[in-house]
């Protein structure tokens, strides 16, 4: 299956994509205290990255397996949720690319009545709306409020919209290497963070029913808190939201890697709530699927992952 219909780019709106300059991190106020999660200390050490499973999509780059070493670095325990956001958008009055572009992607089945008079569909994956007016703070489109999830991902926010929060809050974006390593949580091979068993509603987030449009639950983010975490202390590593990394997605790529799978993810289009999965967006793009967490210290492996690191 492409990889669209996991996180469409720019380039499926209606119009295309627009040039906009770079979102400018450089003139801030620093985060008071408790104003995002406390990092987790990692050990590092060396894990095997990839698969050889057969659900892996070939076309991704999961594969192969790989010995990779990674040096101790810290990593959040949870996605970056609205509220941590919310907080920097407010010291910083930094604007999303969701609302210099002007609208940003929403599932169908989750957009408002009031947007859905002036979204667009995406050509090949009519399941995804461009929403005029969608961004962080209003989700769904014009009608919608973030104000009663702050404890949820943050969501309809870019790569280079992440990179600012992080030189905001004096973190990075994790590596794929890190990424990976930290939500295995120390099983080896397995095919998601609690073992090999697959997943139900006590473990990941992820579309239950028929996808699309026969949901038996409803669709969208849970907490950041709301399951156990992996054996490391991260929760929701998988399902949720996909998470931004720092790599590229391959050598030359503009395009930028992203791990975990979302609430959208099922296995009948989109196996990908597994630990080597891998998707891309371009660093501009932005969803209702997608968000971020945050690492610090070291970024140093003995064996780059497949994509080429920053």
């Amino acid at each position: 299956m492409g990889r669209r219909c996991c996180a469409p780019d720019r380039s499926a709106a209606p119009g295309g994509t627009t040039a906009l300059p770079l979102p400018d991190p450089g003139s801030r106020q620093r985060p008071s205290a408790g104003a995002f999660a406390p990092l987790l200390s990692l050990p590092g050490g060396v894990f095997r990255m990839g698969t050889a499973d057969a659900d892996a999509f070939p076309g991704d780059g999961e594969g192969p397996v790989r010995e990779v070493a990674v040096a101790p670095f810290l990593i959040s325990a949870t996605a970056v949720s609205h509220a941590e956001f919310r907080a920097f958008a407010d010291a910083t009055g930094h604007r999303t690319e969701a609302e210099r572009f002007g609208y940003s992607f929403v599932f169908r089945g989750s957009v408002t009545a009031e947007a859905r008079e002036r979204a667009e569909s995406v050509p090949g994956a009519d399941w995804w709306l461009a929403v005029p007016g969608a961004w962080h703070r209003e989700p769904e489109g014009p009608g919608s409020r973030s104000d009663d999830r702050l404890d949820h991902p943050v969501t309809h926010v870019s790569w280079n919209d992440a990179r600012a929060y992080c030189a905001w809050s004096g973190t990075r974006l994790p590596t794929e290497a890190e990424w990976e390593y930290a939500a295995r949580g120390g099983l080896d091979q397995a095919r998601h963070p609690w073992g090999d068993e697959p997943p139900d509603p006590d473990r990941a987030v992820i579309f239950r029913g028929t996808f699309p449009d026969a949901p038996t639950t409803a669709v969208g983010t849970a907490p950041v808190r709301s399951l156990a975490p992996n054996g490391f202390g991260l929760h929701h590593a998988v399902g949720n939201v996909w998470e931004w990394t720092a790599d590229r997605f391959e050598p030359g790529s503009p395009a930028r890697a992203l791990r975990g799978g979302s609430h959208l993810c099922h296995a009948s289009y989109c196996n990908r709530y597994r630990c080597s999965a891998r998707t891309s967006n371009t660093p501009d793009a932005s969803t209702g699927h997608t968000g971020f967490r945050v690492a610090a210290g070291s970024r140093n492996s003995s064996r780059l992952p497949t994509g080429s690191v920053l």
